[in-house]
């Protein structure tokens, strides 16, 4: 190593002696190749690593102002190679380094732009870089986009995903222009071919970057509809032509689930991908269910008038919207290729519906407990519950939708019993906070219904039931105290003052909504595109024993608190019928009696802490 590095650094100490005419600009350029290819090795030794920060400041940055062309550009590269370097001085040769660069982005010649963008992808990433690049940011930001309509070259791309990444809070005020520039690079870019392999590549950075800025303007919901004239056309022209855009469909439910969550309101330009999302999955895009459920549910979500009332024409003559999501949920549970995570995934639209359409969806009842139950007998005798625990969701969310109706359909098929006997069981294994809360609000929910109403398999099992209720809703309030007691022993650990004020709860739009978008776009990464789809994509197949996760889903019920509902229905069963819930507490563990007075205790207080607007559920 050591003769081969004597080598090199004599031909670059023979190129600075030589007067300018004479210089062999190749040789050096050949000496600078065969440092930068080493540069891992010379990084990994002190020895050699020290000695690096001269052979830039000597022999690399005079070639940024070098009349050879490629020299400039090997002194670009060199900074990719070499950002990693130490800098023994006051930050100064850094300074000096970016400035170079920043220079080099309006290159006369187009390759040396190129690689300047992509150097500074690198020394954005060191410390103190930020101080020199934000006064600049804008400048920045112009040059990569004349830089990116005039190539399309991923490496250009991604360099700027870094910056947008790198000063993610600085990027507000430019975050209107990045969208617009970024989506129309993403047209000029689809439609340089299929046989541009690099503009491909350079497509899919440009959706990627524009995801990015999606995810930092999340707190600005308001913003995302000055940018939506320029979203829509792209992400109907990705759903909308059959699968030519195959390649590009993740990044476009990415952005649609975006324009659907944060939003207060669906556009109703928006709502044209809704038929689109269905003629996707049905045709060529089934694989993409997982990504298609999240924006399927804010569709329902936010405005479930236009979803019940609204209708889409197909080939084979109009549809409704609602009857386009049962036709998913329908053919995935029932495809013998879906996975167990697409059944799951998919299950959940059919607790969007019973959510948000409250008394609207009584004739859907039926075919929700057909597929539903269907499913569950597969599952009856699986190890892995997490399938039965969905299952049980939905069924909770029937009961909880209208426990009346339910129970006829149970009772119908004469599974009642057996239903529930296995909810019951499988109790013990539920770890999420939707399985324990659908289980709650579901079994209290029937006692809602006069006892004398209920079928009989029900009546001989309203002790379990209570007992179920209570158990639960217990669980869950140890686990949400357990929760906020390792908050606040972090709050401690940070805090080192102490301080003696109390906390007096939010304010009405403080971090509570803050929290919740932050879990939702922490539970949207892991279905990005270099999450679950893209290794599906490669071969990896979903692992079904993994658990689901509740981040993505969101309803009214979020806004019942289950400790209050118990106890309201409760006591409500008890005031209506006090002979029958008499024998009913008689026949309860005495147990099971302290834990729910102790509820009922918590509930009172909770309540009284509140103040008088504390409804249990709305």
């Amino acid at each position: 190593m050591q003769p081969l590095l004597g080598f090199l650094t004599e031909i670059l100490q023979r190129y600075n002696a030589t007067e300018e005419a004479n210089r062999n600009h190749i040789e050096k350029d050949c000496a600078l190749l065969v440092f930068g290819s080493l540069a891992e090795v010379l990084l990994a030794k002190k020895k050699y690593a020290a000695e690096l920060e001269g052979l830039m400041v000597s022999s690399v940055f005079p070639d940024f102002n070098s009349p050879v062309g490629f020299l400039r550009c090997r002194a670009c590269w060199m900074v990719q190679r070499f950002s990693e370097a130490p800098w023994s001085d006051d930050g100064t040769h850094l300074r000096n380094l970016i400035q170079l660069v920043l220079q080099r982005l309006s290159d006369p010649a187009l390759p040396v732009q190129i690689e300047a963008s992509k150097a500074l992808r690198y020394l954005i990433e060191v410390e103190g870089a930020d101080v020199t690049l934000l006064p600049v940011l804008p400048q920045i930001l112009n040059e990569y986009f004349r830089i990116m309509n005039e190539i399309g070259n991923d490496e250009v791309v991604a360099a700027l995903q870094v910056i947008i990444d790198t000063f993610g809070e600085h990027i507000e005020p430019h975050a209107i222009a990045l969208v617009t520039q970024l989506s129309t690079a993403f047209k000029n870019y689809v439609g340089a071919g299929e046989d541009d392999d690099d503009a491909a590549m350079a497509a899919a950075q440009c959706l990627e970057c524009i995801n990015t800025v999606l995810k930092g303007m999340c707190e600005r919901p308001e913003m995302y509809r000055t940018m939506e004239p320029h979203l829509i056309p792209l992400i109907l022209q990705i759903l909308g032509n059959d699968g030519e855009y195959l390649e590009y469909v993740e990044f476009a439910l990415d952005a649609l689930t975006f324009l659907t969550y944060f939003p207060p309101q669906i556009s109703p330009q928006l709502w044209d991908a809704f038929p689109l999302l269905y003629n996707a999955f049905d045709k060529w895009a089934f694989d993409y269910l997982m990504l298609m459920t999240p924006p399927l549910n804010n569709f329902i979500a936010k405005d479930p008038n236009h979803f019940l009332n609204a209708t889409a024409n197909f080939p084979d003559g109009p549809k409704k919207y609602i009857d386009l999501i049962f036709s998913i949920v329908s053919k995935t549970v029932e495809e013998e290729h879906s996975s167990e995570s697409e059944a799951r995934k998919a299950l959940t639209l059919y607790m969007s519906v019973l959510h948000n359409c409250v008394g609207r969806v009584d004739e859907y009842l039926p075919t929700i407990n057909k597929v539903t139950l269907n499913k569950l007998g597969q599952q009856v005798n699986n190890d892995v519950p997490l399938t039965r625990l969905i299952a049980f969701q939905v069924l909770g969310s029937a009961l909880y939708y209208n426990p009346q109706l339910e129970l006829a359909e149970l009772e119908s098929r004469g599974v009642t019993h057996q239903v529930f006997s296995q909810w019951m069981k499988d109790t013990k294994n539920m770890d999420k906070w939707l399985s324990k809360k659908m289980t709650v609000l579901g079994f209290s929910s029937i006692l809602r219904l006069p006892a004398s109403s209920l079928p009989q398999s029900v009546v001989s099992m309203i002790p379990d039931i209570i007992s179920t209720v209570v158990n639960v809703t217990a669980k869950m309030k140890e686990e949400a105290e357990k929760g906020h007691d390792d908050e606040d022993d972090n709050a401690i650990e940070e805090d080192g003052d102490g301080g003696d004020e109390e906390f007096e709860g939010f304010d009405e739009n403080e971090d509570v909504t803050n929290a919740a978008n932050e879990a939702y776009v922490d539970a949207l990464n892991k279905l990005s595109a270099s999450g679950d789809v893209a290794q599906f994509l490669m071969g990896n197949m979903w692992d079904d024993d993994l658990e689901d996760d509740d981040d993505d889903y969101y309803s009214p019920i979020d806004r019942v608190d289950e400790l209050l509902y118990m106890k309201e229905i409760l006591s409500a069963a008890f005031q209506r019928e006090p002979e029958i819930y008499q024998q009913v507490q008689a026949a309860l563990p005495a147990e099971t009696v302290t834990t729910c007075q102790q509820l009922f205790a918590a509930a009172d207080a909770q309540v009284a802490s509140a103040g008088p607007a504390s409804p249990a559920h709305l």
